[in-house]
Formats: structure tokens, C-alpha cells, sequence
């Protein structure tokens, strides 16, 4: 993911954090203490797992990998592997590698067709298994792999016609929706819900994965004078609601439940990990919510009650997007770390930070963004905080080309050695 949000889709990856993020209401006075985040972090206890050193390997519009569609097999297998060895060169432990990026597959799905971003044309066979060689390969060099899955993304345009004529969106058109210039699968419909579930176990029963990882995605993010129509889905399964907003917020819960609860049936071991956008709600919505001033709000905008998760315990780790600087004023990196390991204290789910290393050097970023040093004070202030169970950086390109040297500072400051992960 830029961030995606991050990543969903590069051009949103890049711009979401600073144009989802305008001045508003100032958080209410006192927030921080009714949130119990005054003095000191509480030290949570993980027992002797290292930290997570991570790293995105985005598929979307091959921001990452493949360099373009269309690549010989023979080629597309060494890019990936390049990706690979710079993670164990940055002494990384672990790579989220995007498998299923729109509704279609990186392995012989019996589900979805083969991602057009391998060969160009969707549904055709790419002469190899990039999953699976990325599993192999990445356990080869004692790195974890985790499958990055986009559960309701179909496509980045609206126009059924495009995808490849066996796709599920066009044998079920009315799962299908158009928003925002793209395709959605409609998360209020149980079938739908139940598909994507399916798509995406075939890749836990059939491959040695880490873990199962989710970006930010979930309802679309608002575009301003478009409606996301979800009326007749509403009418028909709604009526036990007070608004359409709970009513969004249940069926992205009984997602988020339904897969963990499968996962752990399916295959002990592989973990749920969740990426959303690093603000739950502002304080000022809410006074559990954080000191920040965000323009979207996941709870409320994208119908993702993140800190109920946590709470709850449905995942094993949450790694928030924190796209943001040190002293940023609408979202502060570091007010965000605190009200995150505060959200995280006491339930056993891991916290990773996900670190916007694509902004380091980016002339259209704000001047902290210009400093090598900012990533590596972002770790610096995270290890006051125990919740903190390690970082990842979206994303692979840059870990690998670090224009301004903002990688190399943080492996040099707080990577002496290389760390890995029990499997």
C-alpha cells in the first residue's frame, strides 16, 4: 500500500494521507486523559517473538512488481527475487506480498482469474506460480511471508466488459458495484461476503503462508457527490439496523470475523493481520478517539470499526498506517503511536507501525519528509512504547532505490543485525 490510504491504488496511495486529511474542530480539551493516555506507556508482554522488520510488495498497477505486465516468466521471478534479498539485505524479516490485488489472483485460483497486472491480459496463464514462489523463496531466506489480500476491489475502472468474460463480477452482475471511477464487490450481500472468504482460504489451504494481511479497504473511501448504492442490499438485509452506517459497520465485522474464525480452522499457525488508515476517529467524534484532526475517519467513512477488532481480539496484529510526520498538525505521528499502543494494551494482538518510507524525499511532502533522519526518529519515539511490536515500509521500490538515503539511516540506527521470526 500509498498509502495507500495507502496503497489501493498507487495514485491514491500517494496523495490519500494528505488529501484525506483537512483542518477542522480542534479535538476536545482533555481528551488524552479521558483516553487514559497521559505519562508513561504500560509495557505489554510478547513474550520472545522479535519485532516485525516488514516491507509491501505492491502488485496494483505494478507499483512494485512486476516493473510492467508481460514480462517473461524467467524475468518476472527474478524481479520478485531481487525484492526478496533487498528485504534480507535492509535485514527485514518479513514482506506482505499482494496476491490478490482486484479481484483476481498471483496463484491458479479456482475462484478468480490470473491478475492482468502479470501478463496484461486478464485471465491468462503466466507460465509460472508467483505465490508460490514467492513463499518458497521468501522462507528460503528466513523471511515471512504474508499473503496481502483486497477482499471487495474488482477494478480500477467501471466497465464489466474489461474483465475477462469467466470473471464472478460478470457471471454476477448484481454483486457489482461502481464507485468513484472503480468496481466494488457490495459488502452487504452475504454471498459476496462469502465468495471473497472462499477466494482468498484457497491460498491458505494450499500454500505454507505466514499470514493472511487486508490493507485499508474495506467500504470505498468518500468521493464527494457519488453515492455508494447499496440501497436494495440495505432493504432487504438492514431492517435490524438503527442507520445504514451500523448496519455497513456489521457486515464489515462479520467479514473481519467470519475470515479469522476460518483461518484458524483452516490452518493453525497463519495469523490475520490488518493494515487500516491510522485514524479510528477523531476526538472530537468521539472521546475515545485520537488527538487528530482527519478529514476520514475509518469508523465512519469506510464502515471499519478497527479498535473493536482489536478489542476483541478477532486479529493478531494491527498495523495502522501512520503516513504522517512527527508534529503533523491534522494527524501527528506520534500522538497516533500513543492512542494505537494504548488501543492495543492488554489484548494480546500485536501493534506494527506502517511507516510511509514512499515520502522520504518526495518534493510534494512536507519538509520533514526532506530529513533522511525522519523514519529513523519515528522508530526512536515508537520504542517508548511496548505495545510497539515492529515496523513495515510501503513500500518495496523505495526500500530498495532510498532516493535520500531515509532506509539506510533507519537500518544503520536501529537494525544493527539481522532479526528473524519463529515459524
Amino acid at each position: 500500500m500509498a498509502p495507500v490510504g495507502r496503497r489501493g491504488f498507487v495514485a491514491a496511495a500517494a496523495g490519500v494521507a494528505a488529501t484525506l486529511l483537512t483542518a477542522g474542530d480542534t479535538a476536545a480539551a482533555g481528551a488524552a486523559a479521558a483516553q487514559g493516555l497521559g505519562g508513561r506507556p504500560v509495557p505489554v508482554h510478547h513474550g520472545t517473538r522479535p519485532a516485525l522488520r516488514g516491507m509491501w510488495v505492491a502488485t496494483v498497477a505494478n507499483r512494485d512488481w512486476p516493473s510492467k505486465p508481460g514480462l517473461p516468466a524467467d524475468r518476472q521471478r527474478a524481479e520478485l527475487i531481487k525484492h526478496l534479498d533487498t528485504a534480507v539485505d535492509r535485514r527485514l524479516n518479513a514482506v506482505a506480498f499482494q496476491v490478490r490485488p482486484t479481484a483476481d489472483a498471483l496463484w491458479p485460483s479456482p475462484y478468480e482469474p490470473w491478475s492482468q497486472y502479470l501478463t496484461g491480459t486478464q485471465g491468462r496463464d503466466p507460465g509460472w506460480d508467483p505465490l508460490g514462489t514467492a513463499v518458497r523463496e521468501a522462507h528460503a531466506r528466513g523471511l515471512e511471508l504474508h499473503a496481502w489480500f483486497n477482499p471487495y476491489r474488482v477494478a480500477t475502472h467501471t466497465d464489466p466488459t474489461r474483465l475477462s468474460p469467466d470473471h464472478p463480477a460478470r457471471i454476477h452482475p448484481g454483486w457489482v458495484l461502481p464507485y468513484g471511477g472503480k468496481l466494488y464487490y457490495n459488502p452487504g450481500l452475504p454471498e459476496v461476503r462469502t465468495f471473497v472468504q472462499d477466494a482468498m482460504l484457497d491460498a491458505v489451504e494450499r500454500y505454507d503462508i505466514d499470514a493472511v494481511h487486508w490493507d485499508d479497504y474495506f467500504y470505498p473511501y468518500p468521493v464527494a457527490g457519488e453515492v455508494f448504492d447499496d440501497d436494495a442490499a440495505y432493504a432487504r438485509y438492514g431492517a435490524d439496523f438503527p442507520d445504514k452506517a451500523a448496519w455497513r459497520r456489521d457486515n464489515t465485522d462479520r467479514l473481519v470475523r467470519g475470515t479469522a474464525e476460518r483461518i484458524r480452522k483452516t490452518k493453525k499457525g497463519v495469523r490475520f493481520g490488518i493494515s487500516p488508515f491510522g485514524v479510528w476517529r477523531n476526538a472530537a467524534t468521539d472521546p475515545l478517539g485520537s488527538d487528530t484532526r482527519a478529514g476520514v475517519q475509518t469508523y465512519d467513512d469506510l464502515h471499519a470499526d478497527t479498535r473493536a477488532w482489536v478489542r476483541k481480539g478477532w486479529i493478531d496484529y494491527i498495523a495502522p498506517q501512520l503516513y504522517w510526520n512527527i508534529g503533523y498538525a491534522a494527524a501527528d505521528y506520534a500522538k497516533l503511536v500513543r492512542w494505537w499502543d494504548a488501543t492495543v494494551r492488554g489484548t494480546g494482538v500485536d501493534l506494527y507501525i506502517g511507516e510511509a518510507l514512499y515520502k522520504a524525499g518526495d518534493p510534494a511532502q512536507p519538509a520533514a519528509w526532506q530529513d533522511p533522519a525522519e523514519l529513523s526518529r519515528h522508530l526512536t519515539l515508537a520504542k517508548d512504547f511496548a505495545g510497539v511490536r515492529g515496523h513495515c515500509y510501503f513500500s518495496a521500490k523505495e526500500v530498495g532505490a532510498d532516493p535520500i538515503g531515509a532506509m539506510t539511516r533507519v537500518v544503520t540506527d536501529h537494525y544493527g543485525k539481522r532479526s528473524r521470526l519463529p515459524r
